[in-house]
């Protein structure tokens, strides 16, 4: 069995084996929240975006997902579940997150995100450009196949074991956006403004939901985990 990465392949065994390492590498190249607003303000100033592609309708995109991350920051509160979740995280965990400036899934995702963190001293948030890190998101493709963004991977602090991973919109979304992908006369613009019309009406509540799942399925496996350490040990 195995895994294609970037353009070459390698056993599973060995992947899983170099996945602690390449986390480890990757999460000292990462840039906080903050930063990473920062730098994407510095772009706009001087008219580009993060990548290659400094069209006018990229930065247009990127300009409204300023907007939009702005919005989302200010008018945003944590479901209650959210936040007991966080409160219950015992092991410190790092999030780093695979994105892009002009991605509008990552625009709306990615300020819920920086809010869980803030709200959680075990959780840590950082993150990458997709194109500048192709080999971390060869082993993190949705559904084994796509470099959808955004792609948040949840790790364990110390170890860098890969607790889970979410990405890259609120399945609801993306039943929406892979319905509309089908239809013969698809556009991509219409599409990206309906996933925006969708964001705007659910005001981050799917996010929070899954995140949230996350959390807990991350927890029960810990709480698995633990009882069969005892079991071996007794």
């Amino acid at each position: 069995m195995t895994d294609q990465i970037g353009n070459f392949v390698q056993s599973n065994d060995q992947a899983l084996a170099q996945e602690p390492q390449l986390l480890d590498a990757k999460w000292d190249q990462a840039i906080s929240y903050e930063a990473y607003l920062e730098w994407i303000d510095q772009l706009l100033a001087e008219n580009k975006t993060t990548g290659d592609n400094h069209s006018e309708a990229m930065i247009h995109y990127t300009v409204m997902n300023r907007h939009r991350m702005r919005r989302i920051e200010k008018y945003t509160d944590l479901r209650d579940d959210a936040a007991a979740a966080l409160a219950e995280i015992a092991s410190p965990q790092d999030w780093l997150v695979l994105t892009e400036a002009w991605c509008g899934d990552a625009a709306q995702s990615i300020p819920v995100m920086h809010l869980m963190a803030e709200q959680c001293e075990n959780v840590r948030l950082r993150l990458l450009l997709r194109d500048e890190h192709a080999d971390l998101m060869d082993r993190f493709l949705y559904k084994g196949k796509s470099r959808s963004i955004p792609r948040l991977i949840v790790m364990d602090s110390g170890s860098r074991t890969t607790l889970g991973v979410w990405g890259p919109r609120p399945a609801e979304a993306q039943k929406l956006y892979e319905s509309a992908v089908q239809e013969p006369d698809f556009s991509y613009q219409e599409v990206a403004e309906e996933l925006q019309k969708w964001y705007a009406n659910d005001r981050t509540e799917a996010i929070q939901r899954e995140l949230t799942s996350l959390l807990r399925e991350i927890e029960q496996n810990e709480v698995r985990q633990g009882e069969i350490q005892q079991g071996l040990q007794g």
